[in-house]
């Protein structure tokens, strides 16, 4: 095991997240609505409250995890280390304070971890959804973890 990166492919039909505070779930929602013809084409999960509304809203499948304040920033988070989650649009409110703030910075560094897209608002979600990788496979590369963590087994 010599190689320090490997390359992941993003497929062509992506997993993607869709996760939103309190005070921005009517936009993202309005979002979904707005970009429904792309979205309907990948597989769509997201945080529980935001799941539903979604579904309900819009009438795109969305499976739900827990709440963001109940486990479900990092159940997403997981996914994502799992390679299950290769999207994330996330429209997060900067002005509110969130009690599960270590879950949303958790989520966010492992998204930069695993070199997941991510989204934190309209704009870079418009730029994201309308990119030609959407259509289309994307090679990426991350830290090999497994010689990553022999090679720090080494050293101890």
């Amino acid at each position: 095991m010599s190689e320090d990166f490997i390359t992941l492919t993003i497929g062509k039909q992506k997993s993607i997240a869709l996760i939103a505070h309190d005070s921005k779930k009517h936009q993202l929602i309005e979002w979904c609505e707005a970009n429904k013809d792309v979205l309907s084409k990948h597989f769509l999960c997201g945080t529980g409250t935001t799941a539903r509304m979604i579904t309900n809203e819009t009438g795109l499948p969305v499976k739900g995890y827990n709440s963001g304040p109940l486990g479900g920033d990092q159940q997403i988070g997981a996914k994502v280390v799992e390679g299950k989650v290769d999207f994330i649009i996330f429209f997060s409110d900067p002005l509110a304070a969130q009690p599960h703030d270590p879950d949303v910075k958790a989520l966010l560094r492992i998204a930069q971890v695993y070199d997941i897209p991510i989204a934190n608002n309209k704009a870079t979600a418009d730029f994201m959804i309308t990119s030609s990788y959407m259509d289309k496979e994307y090679e990426h590369k991350v830290m090999n973890f497994s010689k990553n963590v022999q090679d720090r087994a080494n050293t101890l």
